[in-house]
């Protein structure tokens, strides 16, 4: 039988490397980035055109490279990163297995230029799908720039599993990030399609986070500050009432790298447990320094993972040194034993408010006449006291009558409730449905019960009220005493922009200013004023993890983030009129059956089923 093992050609064992360490635009950015900052480089240029399709470019003033080092550079397995398998155990670099420069090359064109700072001139290579086309001397800044054009040309089926461009630059932007974090002491520029989108300079890393993140989230951070033998960890969590329903800022880096561990996240959570909501998420920039011989980075292609040789103890040490944090700021809760319970409003009042007292006069009183009851003068003479025996006669029998003791007054307790308005109200009304378990309305139908979820029931109401006000574009704003100012980051802030105009035919008023800053002036009706931060928040992190493209898909996504921020909750008491207002409104919907996501927002329960129970 002939021999059918072979050895791959370069060029299809270079596109199976690719499959590994280029995934998508990003994994190119992630892998530039990264050799720029092991080349020394102070500043860096990011360029972006069709959110990476059509052209990277990563321009540094790093130390640059020689003619020999730059074509040696798009080799397999060329590294300057480690020389040994024991280098592999004091890793201080980003990029050392030497294959990402051959893998871009292999699937795409890529111009480098690159020189030295001590030579006067430098190198320029060209490569098409890991073919050297040309190398010529070139005049060039110190430094090396690398442009990567039309990935993927020759895989188009990878090209077609490829997202929209507002996806794909999102990607590239949580890689932006990842790296500009993790290295505050240099200088970052970032170009999408010519218009600048950020242009970080050397700062802090407190001041690094407010510059990417927006000039609001400077209240957010609270410090983090511990160094054991084991670890070094410093950083900043974010305040419990600052918690979104999203993943979205949180951080960890070890050693300047980020990673993700699922396992270090829990240590996280854990310290804030008890502190913030089940269905929220808090959000930290933690940084962590440990002995590069105790983790092991080359577990993993994307080198995203890391394994710990004491993950125990670093849990430990990490949930300590936030809990310690929370309180040594006051941001944990504490319990005051100074205070009166008895002072607490209950509950069931908490929405309601207590009336003015009324002044009773009697419009009849005259001080002259002494022939009314109230003028009669008084009299303070001391009663007889005869016949003080006979005061218990016929009590015993009076006793043994139950219709007389029935006619009997007793001394009840104070009913709270009278004095909150719209209470007694309520309970005087004839009620035709219930709530159970704060979570389900109840009522009869002629077949038997009808259960409503009162959550997806209100997001389908204001689901459809929502998108008819934006089609019509007929709404009521409520005009804002004072205007609210929020700042965002410059990835929020372009994301408000795009949706606009379906943000003004909502009922919102809104003017862009300097420096990421939204000035509101006018809100939908439906919106609270404090939550309009909120619904803004959930309203990006919506539109960052579906990304329409057209301008239906804009207003279906906008109405569903405004639907489920704005719908009651479970766990919300609703009262009986409420409840009406519920049942009649649900089924004046077009599709009255599902929610915006799909899910029943009715079931029904039939007589005979309800017989069959009792059989």
């Amino acid at each position: 039988m002939a021999d059918i093992i072979q050895l791959l050609p370069d060029h299809v064992a270079n596109q199976i490397a690719a499959g590994e360490v280029v995934q998508r635009p990003a994994s190119v950015v992630k892998e530039l980035l990264e050799n720029a900052i092991d080349a020394g480089a102070s500043s860096i240029k990011l360029i972006i055109k069709e959110s990476g399709k059509t052209l990277i470019q990563v321009v540094d003033d790093g130390i640059g490279m020689s003619p020999t080092d730059a074509r040696l550079s798009f080799e397999r397995h060329a590294t300057s990163k480690i020389k040994s398998a024991q280098d592999l155990f004091q890793l201080n670099t980003k990029g050392f297995r030497g294959e990402a420069l051959a893998s871009i090359a292999a699937i795409a064109h890529v111009e480098m230029q690159t020189r030295q700072g001590a030579e006067e001139l430098g190198t320029a290579i060209k490569i098409e799908g890991s073919k050297i086309i040309s190398q010529d001397v070139v005049a060039t800044p110190a430094g090396t720039s690398i442009a990567v054009k039309n990935l993927f040309f020759n895989i188009p089926a990878r090209r077609n599993f490829l997202k929209s461009n507002q996806v794909e630059l999102r990607h590239i932007t949580d890689q932006f990030h990842r790296v500009a974090l993790a290295h505050p002491q240099v200088s970052f520029q970032f170009y999408n399609n010519g218009s600048e989108l950020f242009n970080l300079a050397v700062a802090t890393y407190r001041k690094r986070i407010v510059n990417i993140f927006g000039s609001r989230s400077n209240e957010k951070l609270v410090p983090v500050e511990e160094e054991t033998q084991v670890v070094k960890i410093s950083g900043f969590i974010c305040k419990p009432e600052f918690a979104k329903k999203s993943r979205g800022e949180q951080f960890f880096f070890v050693n300047n790298r980020f990673i993700k561990s699922p396992y270090l996240y829990h240590a996280v959570v854990n310290a804030f447990e008890g502190i913030i909501k089940p269905d929220t998420y808090p959000g930290y920039f933690l940084y962590l320094e440990v002995d590069p011989s105790s983790i092991d980075i080359n577990i993993h292609p994307t080198k995203t993972e890391i394994k710990f040789d004491d993950e125990q103890t670093l849990y430990a040490i990490l949930r300590s040194t936030i809990k310690h944090s929370l309180g040594q700021f006051n941001i944990a809760p504490v319990l005051d034993f100074e205070k009166d319970p008895n002072l607490d409003t209950p509950y069931a009042y908490k929405n309601l408010n207590a009336p003015l007292p009324k002044v009773a006069v009697d419009a009849r009183f005259n001080p002259f006449n002494t022939g009314h009851p109230s003028a009669a003068p008084k009299s303070f003479t001391k009663k007889s006291v005869k016949g003080w025996e006979e005061m218990y006669v016929g009590l015993a029998a009076a006793s043994n009558s139950g219709e007389e003791m029935g006619e009997s007054d007793f001394e009840s307790e104070t009913i709270t409730s009278s004095i909150f308005e719209g209470m007694k109200e309520a309970e005087a009304s004839t009620v035709t449905t219930l709530q159970l378990r704060r979570k389900y309305v109840v009522s009869t139908i002629k077949s038997g019960l009808l259960l409503i979820h009162q959550n997806r029931a209100h997001q389908r109401i204001l689901y459809e009220k929502f998108l008819r006000t934006i089609t019509i574009k007929e709404t009521t704003s409520q005009q804002l005493l004072f205007p609210l100012s929020l700042s965002f980051s410059s990835t929020d802030m372009s994301i408000l922009h795009n949706i606009s105009e379906q943000l003004r035919c909502l009922g919102f008023v809104f003017e862009e200013k300097e420096n990421y800053t939204l000035e509101i002036s006018g809100v939908p009706a439906l919106i609270p004023e404090n939550e309009v931060g909120i619904v803004l928040d959930q309203l990006i992190s919506d539109y960052q993890h579906e990304v329409p493209e057209d301008s239906f898909s804009q207003t279906d996504v906008l109405a569903k983030a405004l639907c489920k921020t704005l719908a009651v909750k479970t766990g919300d008491i609703l009262d009986s009129n409420s409840q009406l207002v519920l049942l009649n409104d649900l089924f004046g919907c077009k599709e009255p059956g599902v929610s915006p996501f799909n899910k029943p927002t009715y079931n029904t329960i039939s007589e005979s089923e309800i017989d069959k129970k009792f059989i």
